[in-house]
């Protein structure tokens, strides 16, 4: 069985814990955070994991296989190079890194070593997304004509990173995920309403060699949380409502029919198609406990991930890229 050692207990690493625990199919053997506190509530919880305040203890277990990586963005580097370099298998928190650079230094490293290195893209495992991905997969939607998402709420309003860091993350690894094309240039724009915070609003569109469009909508300032996004393809469009309880996926068969008009070759006619809603049936699956057991699968046998380092480094070229543009009051800024 699989030993993971987890750093960080704060936000997001109790999750981890939880699931690679109870996973089946890899013990926690370790757990390290700053807090005294926070180790007590693991000891409590989880009483033959060892605990410590040095996640270097971590790192010099020999028997230890695999860390995840739950701290703040701007300790994601040193962390990982540090557990590639002492051999262990690397699970790190969205996103990957601070720099693009940072991210293919990771890459180089884990090659190096024939370690796994896995950014915590969650969403990718929900049954919801995987539905989606088997629809555009499928052609069923026909050729994409956009993505458009609104992922709003109040609060959690971080220090370290803005808006786009934070939220729209998730819609950029959903779409490298889905769609057979990455970006290749990003407008944003953005505004921070809390004095030496950063932006907590913001804007972005993606542009493809295709004729697709993103456009993707974060906030941390709204009075009502939303995770909605529309997907619309020539043949069939999706709403993808992440709140809704049951009917998360529905797809329309809604669209336009172009026809053109005999007697004037400059004339476009346009038709409006419409027809029945259906709701899928989705895999109800718990997406971190998934992915838990996929980190641990890809480690047995081998296996390249889906959301491995590359597919880290892509989210990050483009948030750097976004964050670029914002500073330019939304200049479109290539994505290399």
């Amino acid at each position: 069985m699989i030993k993971v050692g987890v750093i960080g207990y704060g936000y997001w690493g109790p999750n981890l814990v939880r699931n690679f625990a109870e996973s089946g199919v890899s013990n926690v053997t370790w757990v390290s955070d700053l807090g005294e506190d926070r180790l007590e509530l693991v000891r409590s919880r989880y009483p033959e994991t060892k605990t410590s305040t040095q996640f270097q203890e971590l790192l010099d277990d020999s028997e230890l296989d695999a860390v995840a990586i739950a701290t703040p963005i701007s300790t994601h580097f040193d962390l990982a190079l540090k557990a590639l370099q002492a051999g262990k298998h690397v699970f790190l928190e969205k996103p990957l890194t601070e720099t693009a650079e940072q991210a293919r230094q990771l890459i180089a490293e884990a090659e190096k070593n024939d370690l796994i290195l896995m950014v915590d893209h969650t969403f990718i495992f929900t049954g919801a997304v995987r539905k989606v991905n088997d629809l555009v997969e499928s052609g069923e939607l026909g050729d994409i004509y956009y993505y458009d998402s609104t992922r709003v709420n109040l609060g959690l309003v971080q220090t370290d990173v803005s808006v786009i860091w934070d939220l729209a993350v998730h819609d950029l690894a959903i779409i490298d995920f889905i769609f057979q094309e990455r970006p290749i240039a990003v407008s944003a724009t953005g505004m921070s309403h809390i004095p030496n915070r950063p932006a907590n609003i913001a804007h972005m569109s993606l542009f493809f060699e295709s004729s697709m469009i993103a456009n993707i909508q974060v906030n941390w300032l709204a009075p009502v949380k939303l995770r909605q996004t529309l997907i619309g393809g020539s043949k069939k469009m999706i709403v993808y409502d992440d709140l809704e309880p049951s009917e998360k996926i529905k797809v329309y068969d809604k669209g336009i029919t172009l026809g053109e008009d005999k007697e004037d070759i400059y004339k476009t006619l346009v038709g409006y198609r419409t027809g029945d809603m259906w709701a899928p049936k989705l895999d109800a699956i718990e997406a971190l406990d998934a992915e838990a057991r996929y980190f641990v699968e890809c480690i047995e046998k081998r296996k390249t991930p889906i959301n491995d380092g590359a597919a880290g480094l892509a989210v990050v070229r483009v948030l750097e890229a976004a964050t670029q543009s914002m500073q330019q009051r939304g200049q479109p800024i290539d994505i290399v």
